[in-house]
């Protein structure tokens, strides 16, 4: 059900409120909450027998990575539904783009893969890939939508440095 997001450049023309009221904003919130009941229902079931027959070491990457997805789509999910209060109306666009509404945890959720993930259940490796795709295009999202003229970490990085280097010095 994965999709590809629009153009960055016709995405940061919306606003947050013509966002919640587009056909990318519904699919990408069924997808999310569909992901997080499948989720839980494979860790829930099926996936905690798999996760008993794994040796010590193998469990181990289970659970770390069982919680990295859990963490990706309550992320996802909060993010989503922060989105659905505003096209609601029971939120403004101004309090949804606070930071405490932003997403999260990003360097749990796009931290690299650890080594024997390949070796997990089938189910969970589909999972892994499926919430970190969702959560990659929400960060997407998150920044185009609420970082609008700010500039990129690095560019910010750039200035700093120029301006400690020549301080407020103005051209003669």
């Amino acid at each position: 059900m994965s999709f590809e997001l629009q153009d960055d450049d016709v995405l940061r023309t919306m606003s947050l409120s013509s966002f919640t009221a587009s056909a990318l904003f519904e699919r990408t919130f069924d997808e999310g909450m569909a992901l997080v009941e499948e989720c839980a229902r494979y860790l829930d079931g099926r996936g905690r027998d798999e996760s008993r027959e794994l040796p010590r070491k193998a469990a181990l990457v289970y659970a770390g990575e069982s919680m990295r997805i859990t963490t990706r789509l309550m992320q996802a999910a909060s993010w989503l539904l922060i989105q659905r209060a505003v096209q609601e109306g029971d939120m403004t666009a101004e309090d949804a783009s606070s930071e405490r509404y932003r997403l999260g945890a990003r360097e749990i959720c796009m931290a690299k893969r650890v080594e024997g993930v390949d070796a997990m259940p089938s189910k969970l490796v589909e999972l892994l890939e499926r919430s970190e795709s969702l959560y990659r295009r929400i960060a997407r999202l998150d920044d185009i939508l609420f970082k609008k003229g700010e500039p990129e970490e690095g560019v910010k990085t750039h200035f700093a440095i120029l301006e400690a280097a020549f301080g407020d010095a103005k051209p003669e």
